[in-house]
């Protein structure tokens, strides 16, 4: 078993995604905090044009701060007949401070017309992860499913209540915490990033 690096600073304050990071990569590290437990506040412009540029460039700010690994991830929903979107823009779809239910709404709107076939859709999730030596490692998970034509479910957030999942029957928001981690973007993401940890590490043994 290859030696444990010290620290891991997560880019983000949600407590939910540091308890799956927790679980996934804590064997790799001995401690793993989120921005605030580490004192560090970012304010990292989410320009980039692709889900990978927002996450390195974020991990790239902590990693300049806090001189430790550090992670950071950007997500969001692509949706087939919108040409991919709203992609990166996910969060502001319906504007710069916009609302669950309003991009919900935005999208329900947009895709009214779509017949059932044509309303492919995938949560994506890239991670970037600089470690102490300056090495920066990536990975991206998807999770496929429909845009549904009306919300359901109250668990989860975002557009979960929008995204159904054919295998379950359900939208993302309809089932429960423990089996979305299992199933999520940001979990096949995750489990993706610790296979080249694993390698990475057992190159430098």
């Amino acid at each position: 078993m290859h030696k444990k690096i010290e620290k891991l600073i997560v880019g983000s304050n949600n407590k939910g995604k540091i308890i799956e990071i927790k679980d996934i990569l804590g064997k790799y590290f001995e401690e793993i905090m989120s921005l605030k437990e580490a004192g560090i506040e970012l304010n990292v412009v989410e320009d980039g044009t692709t889900f990978f540029e927002n996450a390195q460039k974020k991990a790239k700010e902590a990693f300049d701060i806090a001189k430790c690994a550090t992670l950071a991830d950007d997500s969001g929903i692509v949706v087939d007949a919108l040409n991919g979107k709203p992609g990166v823009y996910s969060a502001r779809f319906a504007g710069e401070h916009a609302t669950d239910d309003e991009n919900n709404e935005l999208m329900l709107k947009m895709m009214e017309n779509v017949p059932t076939e044509k309303r492919t859709a995938r949560f994506v999730c890239t991670l970037a992860l600089y470690l102490p030596d300056g090495t920066m490692l990536s990975a991206e998970g998807s999770c496929e499913g429909r845009i549904y034509t009306k919300t359901c479910g109250t668990n989860g957030f975002g557009y979960d209540s929008l995204f159904y999942l054919d295998k379950y029957g359900k939208t993302m928001a309809q089932i429960d915490s423990a089996e979305k981690n299992k199933i999520s973007h940001r979990y096949k993401a995750l489990v993706s990033l610790m296979e080249k940890l694993d390698n990475h590490l057992k190159s430098d043994v």
